[in-house]
């Protein structure tokens, strides 16, 4: 036996008796999207945990926004199910209902269950069960953004807190005053731009439905017909329809941002919490932050967001729950959190977020969250609701007649539930 291959043998024998061998690390896949700003932060976040458990390996799996689904259905298919992923709360009932998720209470610390927001627990519970599947650092919002000076030219009321919002008459009166107003090229920016496939159209125009009196489908027996082509819904769809008709709102070919643009071309934004930074930095002093308006006899709000569940394929879920305690702990990845205007989902967070604090600048986003936040159906028809809903949006502000577009989105989304038998025991709650 050569002098090299015995040296190599004695080493693997010093090693295996120190038990160190390469086969001892665990390797954790976590299935994530996100900005390139994001992206980074989970790199050093997987960074940290690794040197702090060095016996595992964090193997990042990303996958654009846009497409995050269809990757995690390409991972379904190819039973390669990550042990952590990132879900768009939302979609929590269709994962759970198909087998995906394992309930997350036994995995996580219990000192970051007890910190958590009772919009961040709704948000990752699932229905039937009322068990908790995901949790996040973070919730949601979206509020009305305005430029202050183009409000003063017009005289306009601006509202303090959500009691205060304004009502449709006060909004669409301000719209058409200040497609009048010197330097404004559009009234409103409603971030059309980001298309059909973002979610974006659901989350944000959602709640003028159920502000307006209706929604995307009746919550108890589970049908859309009637209610998402309900009056209620046509008149309001129509009215957004009549924004875009009069040229108030920016067209989708101009972007997602003409409100903090250069020139500063909208005078208000039906904005997310998450660009406030960018807009203040470029605004200073001239952005102001309200509550969303009032469409009828209540205000409406969306929530949920990103956040962090455990898969059923897990062969290490008690590895995975340390791996998310840790991230929810972590400092520098509540400090990035914090520079990217993150909306508080932990009450340990919320405490150390003083833009969400009282007086500050986004607190109204904060107050909308207990006084006006309205869920996403719960239901794990939910992926065709939204696809459905957000294609007869954009039909209808692309001339088409409301009526008949949500009578179609509506037919077909009774039809998936028909089709599924009523998603059992989705269908045992009417």
């Amino acid at each position: 036996m050569g002098k090299r291959l015995l040296s190599m043998l004695m080493a693997s024998v010093a090693l295996a008796a120190a038990g160190v061998t390469a086969e001892a690390k665990t390797v954790l896949h976590v299935m994530h999207q996100g900005d390139p700003g994001w992206v980074s932060t989970y790199g050093e976040v997987a960074k940290r945990f690794e040197a702090a458990n060095p016996d595992v390996d964090v193997e990042l799996i990303y996958a654009p926004h846009d497409a995050y689904n269809e990757k995690f259905s390409a991972a379904v298919m190819s039973k390669q199910l990550p042990d952590v992923m990132e879900l768009d709360a939302p979609f929590l009932a269709n994962y759970v209902w198909s087998g995906y998720l394992q309930p997350i209470k036994p995995l996580i610390d219990q000192d970051v269950l007890d910190d958590m927001t009772a919009s961040n627990i709704a948000q990752g519970t699932y229905p039937i069960d009322k068990d908790l599947y995901a949790i996040g650092l973070t919730d949601s919002s979206v509020v009305l953004y305005g430029n202050r000076k183009y409000l003063e030219a017009i005289g306009a009321r601006i509202p303090k807190s959500v009691d205060d919002a304004w009502t449709q008459e006060e909004f669409e009166g301000y719209l058409e005053k200040l497609a009048k107003v010197d330097g404004v090229k559009w009234p409103i920016d409603t971030f059309r731009g980001y298309g059909i496939k973002t979610e974006w159209i659901t989350y944000a125009y959602g709640p003028i439905l159920q502000s307006a009196g209706c929604d995307l489908i009746d919550r108890t027996t589970w049908k859309s017909t009637g209610t998402l082509d309900s009056d209620a819904c046509v008149k309001a769809l129509t009215m957004m329809q009549t924004w875009v008709k009069n040229g108030w709102v920016v067209p989708q070919s101009s972007g997602t941002n003409q409100f903090f643009a250069e020139g500063h071309p909208a005078a208000l934004a039906l904005g997310g919490h998450w660009f406030y930074a960018e807009a203040a930095a470029s605004m200073k002093d001239d952005i102001v932050v309200m509550p969303l308006p009032k469409f009828g006899p209540k205000g409406a709000s969306p929530n949920g967001t990103w956040i962090w569940g455990i898969t059923t394929a897990s062969e290490h879920p008690d590895i995975a729950g340390k791996f998310v305690s840790f991230m929810l702990k972590d400092k520098l990845y509540r400090d990035y959190a914090t520079a990217d205007s993150g909306y508080p989902g932990l009450k340990s967070f919320a405490a150390a977020s003083p833009l969400y604090d009282t007086g500050g600048p986004l607190a109204v986003a904060f107050e909308q969250a207990s006084k006006t936040a309205v869920a996403r159906p719960p239901h794990p028809a939910y992926p065709v609701i939204t696809s459905t809903f957000m294609q007869a949006v954009d039909e209808i502000f692309n001339g088409g007649d409301a009526k008949t577009a949500l009578s179609a989105a509506a037919a077909k989304i009774d039809e998936d539930i028909e089709e599924n038998d009523g998603y059992p025991p989705f269908d045992e709650q009417q």
